[in-house]
């Protein structure tokens, strides 16, 4: 398979690193404002993991909008806050027309999945369902796109965050698995239907303009 380079003068441009600094910013003020209602649920001991997904009670409906942004406590922050961070980056800036339709799906899909097919007895929150839906669309897009971009931040991601497939299996109690195989599955099912856009412009080189030029193969004769 044909890999294609991205030409230079688009991805190392000053508007090209400003874009990552924006999308950086962006992922950071979301970890951010995730920090600011746990500090303020712990200071207030406001408890508002009771707000989670509860699957198939109508109480639980609100949860699917809220669950992402409330945690069980500093540890389960804590482990979503880089990968979040790192992966939200990632999406923002490789991927800016695409992350308008995945972040939604990515942050509501598994919220809607887990209300309708989990546990009956689990409150599930946490902003997990984002880092597995984000890791797996950069992952699969970065295995079916011919970027070379698109191949090293899913190299990337996946020696970074590899382990986070054992999460979708139900080996460890207290977790929700539910939320992360929906997520994973949602982040596949986009990598593929969204695989056409996004795709930068590649580097060409003067034997194609030469080619262009002559209307042959690049040495002044026709094909």
């Amino acid at each position: 398979m044909q890999v294609d380079i991205p030409d230079p003068a688009y991805t190392a441009s000053e508007r090209a690193r400003a874009n990552f600094r924006l999308a950086g910013r962006i992922a950071l003020g979301g970890v951010a404002m995730i920090w600011a209602i746990h500090l303020l649920n712990a200071g207030l001991d406001l408890e508002l993991a009771r707000f989670g997904v509860r699957p198939r009670e109508l109480a639980g409906l609100p949860g699917i909008l809220l669950a992402p942004l409330l945690h069980g406590g500093f540890a389960h922050l804590v482990a979503n806050s880089a990968p979040l961070l790192v992966l939200g980056t990632g999406l923002l800036y490789l991927y800016p027309s695409s992350a308008l339709k995945v972040l939604p799906a990515v942050y509501l899909g598994p919220g809607i999945a887990v209300w309708l097919f989990a546990r009956a007895s689990s409150v599930h929150v946490g902003a997990s369902g984002l880092v597995y839906g984000l890791f797996s669309y950069i992952l699969v897009a970065g295995v079916i796109r011919r970027d070379r971009r698109a191949i090293a931040a899913s190299l990337l991601v996946c020696f970074l965050y590899g382990t986070l497939v054992w999460g979708v299996l139900p080996i460890r109690p207290g977790v929700s698995w539910e939320t992360h195989l929906a997520a994973a599955l949602i982040g596949l099912t986009l990598a593929i239907a969204l695989r056409h856009l996004d795709v930068p412009p590649r580097k060409r080189y003067s034997w194609e303009d030469e080619t262009e030029e002559t209307g042959g193969t690049g040495d002044g004769t026709s094909p």
